[in-house]
């Protein structure tokens, strides 16, 4: 049974890539394309978060750059790539169903942009979105835990080299939230040098958002969801308390008391 899956498998697998080769480097770079976004968009986040919609446009784009260069190397390859958009889009050698395929494509084609662009613009009679709390209420086993790690130097240097392992990536190695992943985000990883982040809040508070990460926020949190990673399923609660400690001292910040 199993021998016989594997056989219809690599068949249809050949017939496939018999096709690619047919369809020569423009059919593979679509196949390319849309392989990539199915992976980012479906399989990616069944391991980590979801990636935000702007950051899958900007790998796509990069994707689709890379396969414009290198179909371009030749002028073989520029025909064998452009060609068929060309052909398509002048009509040059097209009979029967292929005619009927471009007429609907070049009509379709501009009444979709047409009907984005309306929808766009037009009044909405619906009500307006929630507002976001950017500071959500922790939940009750979260509230008013203290940090059990000793305020040592030792300590602090750890926490500040595990912030560089695993937060400066997007939350900068200067603690601003300019790392260099963050312009890939939105809203954009938090700024702990401005006195209105961690300043205000308890160490618990960053102990719940370090642990749960995006996915862990109440729906007063939305309509923008963090992309921030569940922690709790990468570090041990010592480095997550640690982290904060490192955060605090790198920000020139204090944590909030209700003394």
């Amino acid at each position: 049974m199993k021998g016989g899956l594997l056989l219809k498998g690599e068949v249809l697998l050949k017939k496939v890539g018999v096709l690619l080769d047919k369809g020569g480097v423009l059919a593979q770079g679509v196949v390319l394309v849309v392989g990539l976004y199915l992976f980012l968009k479906f399989i990616l986040p069944l391991f980590t978060a979801p990636l935000p919609a702007n950051l899958i446009f900007l790998y796509l784009t990069l994707a689709v750059a890379g396969i414009v260069i290198f179909a371009t190397i030749s002028g073989e390859s520029t025909e064998e790539f452009f060609g068929p958009i060309v052909r398509f889009l002048s009509g040059e050698g097209q009979t029967g169903s292929m005619k009927i395929v471009r007429l609907l494509v070049l009509v379709l084609f501009p009444l979709l942009v047409g009907w984005q662009t309306y929808a766009s613009a037009v009044p909405s009679d619906m009500p307006p979105a929630e507002s976001r709390t950017i500071h959500p209420a922790p939940p009750g086993e979260f509230v008013g835990l203290s940090n059990p790690i000793p305020n040592t130097p030792e300590n602090v240097m750890m926490g500040k080299g595990l912030f560089a392992a695993f937060c400066s990536p997007c939350h900068g190695a200067n603690f601003d939230g300019k790392g260099p992943a963050a312009r890939g985000f939105d809203p954009p990883p938090a700024n702990f040098v401005d006195p209105g982040t961690i300043a205000q809040l308890q160490e618990s508070y960053l102990y719940w958002r370090i642990k749960k990460g995006g996915v862990g926020l109440p729906v007063e949190g939305m309509p923008w969801k963090s992309a921030m990673p569940r922690w709790e399923l990468e570090l041990p609660d010592e480095w997550v308390w640690k982290i904060i400690m490192g955060e605090y001292d790198g920000a020139h910040q204090k944590p909030r008391t209700w003394e």
